[in-house]
């Protein structure tokens, strides 16, 4: 039987850019209590999932016109699609490479402002969620999907800063996130019969 890991050794696992990056980030937890907490609010599980989701709903019944609620329209079903995507991504990168997370790897040296997962860190799979919907988001509006682009990677910094994730947990994340939604929109150009005849469905139940 193979003797324990000491944390000396763990921590030669990490490379550097990972480790002193997580560190400062989260050094920066020292210095307000009020920052922290909204800090904590932003980087929970749901915040901001709940938010994303509400966009994507809110796109089915927006637009000025009907092409334009068309083409978001079409954008919100990619998003679904990208999100899972993404979500069978990180699936099968959890099972290639079931990285530990921080508090794990860096023990003490991590100031822990969230709960302990014990999934795999790599990559962030909330992370590449709210980039899937963002990048969907984008197809059809700039503006919003620049918007969803900004808070996702609000969100991806929160959850360095609070400990739950390494930088390139985040980063793998957003590229996990960001490959679901491009894939997702080449099937529904390649397949745009079908996915046309999709949304005329959903149209008439929803009545949109």
């Amino acid at each position: 039987m193979e003797p324990a890991q000491t944390n000396r050794e763990r921590m030669a696992q990490i490379n550097t850019f990972d480790k002193e990056t997580l560190l400062w980030i989260n050094g920066l937890t020292t210095i307000s209590n009020e920052f922290n907490i909204a800090v904590q609010i932003i980087a929970s599980d749901y915040l901001v999932m709940t938010l994303y989701a509400a966009v994507m709903f809110g796109m089915w019944f927006a637009g000025r016109d009907p092409i334009e609620r068309a083409s978001l329209q079409r954008a919100s079903l990619i998003a679904a699609v990208s999100i899972g995507i993404s979500n069978i991504g990180v699936t099968i990168l959890n099972g290639l490479w079931d990285r530990p997370r921080p508090y794990v790897e860096l023990g003490d040296q991590l100031n822990m402002l969230f709960y302990r997962p014990t999934d795999p860190s790599f990559p962030a799979n909330p992370v590449a969620v709210a980039f899937a919907a963002a990048t969907a988001a984008y197809l059809a509006n700039n503006k919003l999907g620049w918007l969803l682009i900004a808070g996702a990677s609000i969100y991806g910094l929160s959850r360095i800063y609070v400990g739950a994730s390494f930088p390139t947990d985040i980063i793998g994340g957003a590229a996990v996130g960001l490959t679901a939604s491009l894939i997702s929109q080449l099937l529904f150009t390649f397949g745009k019969p079908i996915s046309e005849i999709v949304i005329r469905i959903l149209r008439g139940i929803a009545a949109a």
